[in-house]
């Protein structure tokens, strides 16, 4: 039964991602809004569900480490993993405002968590802080969209749907993400444990890299249909939202303790993941994640996952 579960789970995430992107590009052209303001936004919430549901879970049932950990690793996976599978499907190219505002707000962000976990706790103050700060990024993502600082691609092989379709389709597929999602993680976890596999390898790998499994599911599809704007501007914002969003929603409903190494070995880690993606941009062909690159990247999140299995065992 539960590899059966683990299909099923596999199976939504697919058809869930499907046509995550298609209703997205459909609201794009209804309001004429650029494909990677899409992709932040209403893509990256709804690719955040998981992350959501685990850290507010978990610190509702104070297990604040899984909570912290949870953000961390989905944010180091979202670019390491997600980001360079995609590309290695297809080299992503990325708009010169995109690297300039939209990879500058996803570091900054990341900044200013990493400053307020320094005294190894993230407060209430804190939490609607990051809050203001993705409410900010959010509206002048928007603004910048509609005043046409982002180049609006018109791809005319799609069909374009209704508008209240799409709409439902968002929904319903934002939650058939987070269904699916729960799905892999659990039944994966019980498959690993039944081979003898740690929990607290299991911890930090399998539950941070689960919950970036829709991005992974959403940013593969928009690859394979050379969206590139959806796949960057997914990766971008689910990072965004997953600090600004999940952390400042559950902090906001209890204060969340941190691990002093989470901010000594993996808040450093994420920060320099966001690092190297942002030189694999601009060196040597700028603007363009090529195959190659991504296959880097990847190679640095096997390094990683490496050195954490070392940290626990």
């Amino acid at each position: 039964m539960k590899y059966l579960l683990l299909l099923t789970g596999f199976l939504i995430l697919i058809y869930s991602g499907k046509y995550l992107v298609r209703s997205s590009i459909s609201i794009a052209r209804h309001f004429n809004i650029p494909r990677i303001v899409i992709g932040i936004t209403i893509v990256a919430l709804g690719t955040s569900a998981p992350e959501l549901l685990v850290s507010l879970s978990a610190a509702l049932k104070g297990h604040p480490d899984v909570a912290i950990y949870n953000i961390i690793g989905s944010n180091i996976a979202n670019i390491a993993l997600v980001l360079a599978i995609a590309s290695m499907v297809y080299p992503v190219v990325v708009q010169p405002f995109t690297l300039r505002f939209d990879w500058s707000v996803m570091f900054g962000v990341s900044l200013l968590l990493y400053a307020f976990l320094l005294n190894n706790e993230l407060e209430g103050f804190e939490g609607l802080i990051l809050l203001a700060f993705l409410a900010t990024a959010v509206f002048f993502f928007i603004y910048f969209g509609k005043k046409g600082k982002v180049k609006v691609e018109d791809k005319e092989e799609q069909e374009n749907m209704k508008l209240w379709v799409a709409i439902v389709l968002v929904f319903v597929t934002s939650a058939g993400l987070a269904l699916g999602a729960n799905l892999l993680v659990d039944n994966a976890i019980i498959i690993a444990t039944g081979f003898g596999i740690s929990e607290r390898v299991i911890s930090v790998s399998l539950i941070a890299v689960g919950t970036s499994i829709p991005e992974l599911t959403t940013s593969v599809i928009a690859a394979l249909h050379k969206e590139s704007d959806i796949s960057i501007g997914n990766i971008i914002g689910s990072n965004l939202f997953n600090i600004g969003f999940v952390l400042g929603i559950t902090a906001l409903i209890s204060p969340i303790p941190v691990n002093p190494l989470a901010v000594e070995f993996d808040l450093l880690i994420m920060l320099g993941m966001a690092l190297l993606l942002f030189l694999m941009l601009i060196i040597p062909r700028k603007l363009v994640l090529a195959r190659w690159k991504g296959f880097l990247i990847f190679v640095s999140y096997l390094v990683y996952l490496y050195l954490i299995i070392e940290r626990v065992n």
